[in-house]
């Protein structure tokens, strides 16, 4: 093996077939539950020994749904500043970057040491497509971790930002309960890239084996049909 090769060791599975709809940050919302499943030369509870004591952790990983680019931009467009501003690649967590790496952390909620795909964490808050390849799992520390006089940059003017949901109960009914209050927080955040504005145009978003469609007009979000995808 290379030195500098990575190996993936775990895949996680969202609600999130596509990249569509996907939180922006993780955390961002909470009640999204994902399961990690570890690779077969992985799956050895030795390696979680300890880890039910911490409450959350970092995930890195590989922005393995984006088109592998032959060159890199030192400067990106970052969706929140409606896509036409520019800034530096690395002040920024844009998945356009010189190494296609993503870092994520996510709330514990359940580790199953054995189960039939050997030991699995369930977390909350994860902001990854469906089969995403986890090169490492790093528990997160407190006193390290946590920076309270840190600066959010240009984030701090657009970290507030969410939308209003009209969710008609009709539709509403035919989600499942245990899926309802995830689908509304990531319709909240404002699943649509942020240069698009036209009030009557309807998107569609997969959700938990569902296409959502919505629009948005204003400050307010409303669904317009829920479907099995098919």
């Amino acid at each position: 093996m290379n030195d500098n090769e990575m190996q993936v060791i775990a895949t996680i599975r969202t609600d999130f077939p596509t990249k569509f709809g996907i939180p922006r940050q993780s955390g961002i919302v909470d009640t999204l539950r994902a399961k990690i499943v570890f690779e077969p030369a992985y799956r050895n509870p030795d390696a979680l020994r300890g880890l039910e004591d911490f409450s959350h952790v970092w995930l890195i990983w590989q922005f393995s749904g984006n088109a592998r680019r032959e060159t890199w931009s030192p400067t990106v467009r970052p969706p929140r500043l409606g896509g036409n501003t520019r800034m530096g690649v690395f002040a920024t967590r844009s998945p356009f970057r010189p190494n296609p790496i993503g870092l994520s952390s996510v709330r514990i909620e359940e580790i199953q040491l054995h189960t039939e795909e050997g030991p699995v964490i369930w977390v909350s808050g994860a902001d990854l497509m469906d089969g995403t390849p986890i090169y490492d799992i790093k528990p997160f520390i407190p006193y390290a971790d946590n920076h309270p006089d840190a600066r959010g940059g240009f984030t701090n003017d657009t970290s507030g930002y969410t939308l209003a949901v009209t969710f008609p109960e009709q539709l509403l009914e035919q989600v499942p309960e245990s899926h309802r209050e995830a689908l509304r927080g990531v319709l909240a955040h404002d699943p649509r890239p942020s240069y698009q504005h036209d009030p009557e145009r309807v998107y569609g978003m997969e959700f938990a084996g569902m296409e959502i469609r919505f629009r948005v007009d204003g400050e307010q979000l409303i669904v317009c049909s829920v479907a099995p995808i098919a």
